[in-house]
């Protein structure tokens, strides 16, 4: 009687831990345990197993099996844990021979008929592994392209438990292919390109403040809220700000690929995710879904799906306030920590919050005075579902003005003009902040900023009497800075200047009410 161990992977958000399937097979009533708290998804394996080893001409249901999933403190979820049970349970029957299971990893799901198929999250586990020193992983037909994105590691896909089990050294009644061996049975197919077009400034006629915020925006990485009323263009700005931001860096494409990984979205055949993503929720959306969350391994959310890029609220005052308040930390730390009884799952949330809200219930204030049928506190009640301490997160705060003509409207600037000044000011500001943990001006902390980047004395006295007076809160005060700098770095000088500090504080507008 001997015990069999194989590896497999549990993941916590993107944080991936080795687990040891152990296999004992002995004698006594036949049976089929799983142990070492696998929720319901895993434990189910052990009917999978059992038909999946059986189709390959090894039952296993006329012996005492034993699987242990350890550390038995640790919960266990998912479908993935198929495969390593599998192969486990195989090597304490004597299918393989020794040492060929050694620093492999195994993650994939078993049909009834034996099949592979693929799981979400391979390329994180891959990664974990990858990290833990594992030097080879074996996955699901489906997941191969995904899994090889990872360098450095040997990755070997099948279609079948018979194609892992004849690699292993064992014999199987039924082979469809050897391991490994899937460029042989046909070219890869290329992705299709987009046939529609990509959303671009071109489109955007007038409004010359809202294309000039959005693009110090997407410079320093601020955040954003655009006020105006219906048809003014503020979807439209906040849906073409992906397309002025530059490609993600490699350690963040990294990351938000795993996210799409674990979402269960992730298209392995065009490689890692290289441009920035925008994720607008509707109004209706719950607290778990913006944030993430689940009953076992809590999902990423809104947040983490828009990880380096855009999340846009269109009529932010319609969400729930419990939902628009779930931001203000995520707003500061840049990750979201979700906790369950036997673990964190912590995902990276590095975003650019977007906010479009109308100045009324109706729409027509500001802009159409004369047509707004709303009352005076409506309209407060309305702007008040925005709290003070969200508002006070956004670096930008724009006022739109209707549209009134278009004629005699010059061309306007395409995407890629404006993001070749957004490169180029990302440029300024990664030289300037290498080695500090920063890539751009909004994550300066204001310590950094009173150290390292403080302003000339005289622009300083202006903000400190606007924090006196009440028209800055001290983060308010940090956030202007942080715009100036941004502001200096579109116009390629050194230092912010009074200008810049006059136009940021000036774009920021009033914190008190």
């Amino acid at each position: 009687m001997s015990v069999a161990r194989v590896l497999g992977m549990s993941l916590w958000g993107l944080e991936g831990r080795i687990v040891e399937v152990e296999c004992e097979m002995s004698r006594g009533l036949p049976a089929f345990v799983i142990v070492g708290l696998p929720d319901s998804s895993t434990l189910q394996s052990r009917e999978r197993v059992k038909s999946a080893c059986a189709n390959a001409g090894h039952p296993v249901s006329e012996k005492k099996v034993t699987v242990n999933l350890s550390p038995a403190w640790m919960k266990k979820s998912g479908s993935g844990f198929d495969l390593p049970i599998a192969v486990a349970t195989l090597a304490a029957k004597g299918v393989f021979p020794q040492g060929v299971l050694e620093n492999t990893l195994f993650v994939a799901e078993l049909a009834l008929d034996g099949s592979l198929r693929p799981v979400p999250g391979v390329l994180p586990a891959v990664l974990a592994a990858a990290k833990n020193g594992v030097r080879r992983v074996v996955v699901a037909a489906a997941n191969a392209d995904e899994a090889r994105l990872v360098p450095d590691i040997e990755v070997r896909s099948a279609r079948h438990l018979s194609e892992v089990i004849i690699s292993l050294g064992g014999k199987a009644e039924c082979s469809v292919g050897s391991l490994g061996d899937m460029e042989e049975s046909g070219q890869r197919a290329e992705p299709e390109g987009d046939t529609h077009e990509r959303p671009d400034f071109l489109d955007v006629k007038g409004q010359k403040l809202g294309r000039e915020a959005a693009e110090i925006a997407a410079a320093g990485g601020h955040h954003m809220l655009l006020l105006g009323p219906p048809g003014a263009g503020k979807s439209m700005i906040a849906s073409r700000l992906p397309s002025i931001l530059p490609p993600l860096a490699p350690e963040r494409a990294l990351e938000l690929s795993a996210l799409s990984s674990i979402a269960g979205e992730f298209d392995a055949t065009r490689g890692l995710v290289r441009e920035a993503p925008f994720i607008a929720p509707h109004h209706t959306s719950s607290v778990a879904s913006i944030i993430g969350g689940g009953s076992n391994l809590a999902s990423p959310g809104a947040v983490s799906r828009a990880h380096g890029g855009v999340l846009f609220f269109d009529e932010a005052p319609e969400f729930a306030p419990k939902v628009l308040e779930s931001l203000r930390e995520v707003l500061e730390t840049g990750e979201v920590s979700l906790h369950r009884t036997r673990g964190v799952a912590t995902y990276p949330a590095a975003f650019q919050l977007v906010l479009a809200a109308n100045p009324c219930p109706c729409g027509n204030a500001d802009a159409r005075g004369d047509r707004c049928r709303c009352s005076s506190l409506q309209r407060r009640r309305y702007m008040a579902r925005l709290s003070g301490p969200i508002v006070d997160r956004i670096d930008l705060r724009i006022s739109l003005p209707p549209v009134r003509s278009l004629g005699g409207v010059a061309r306007e600037e395409s995407s890629e003009e404006i993001r070749e000044r957004v490169c180029a000011a990302r440029e300024a500001q990664k030289r300037r902040l290498d080695g500090t943990g920063y890539f751009v001006n909004a994550q300066m902390s204001g310590r950094f900023l009173d150290r390292e980047m403080s302003l000339e004395r005289s622009d300083e006295a202006i903000l400190v009497r606007a924090v006196e007076r009440g028209r800055l809160t001290m983060r308010g005060r940090d956030r202007v800075r942080r715009v100036a700098w941004t502001l200096a770095d579109l116009e390629g000088v050194p230092r912010p200047t009074s200008t810049h500090v006059a136009t940021a504080l000036e774009l920021r507008g009033e914190d008190a009410s």
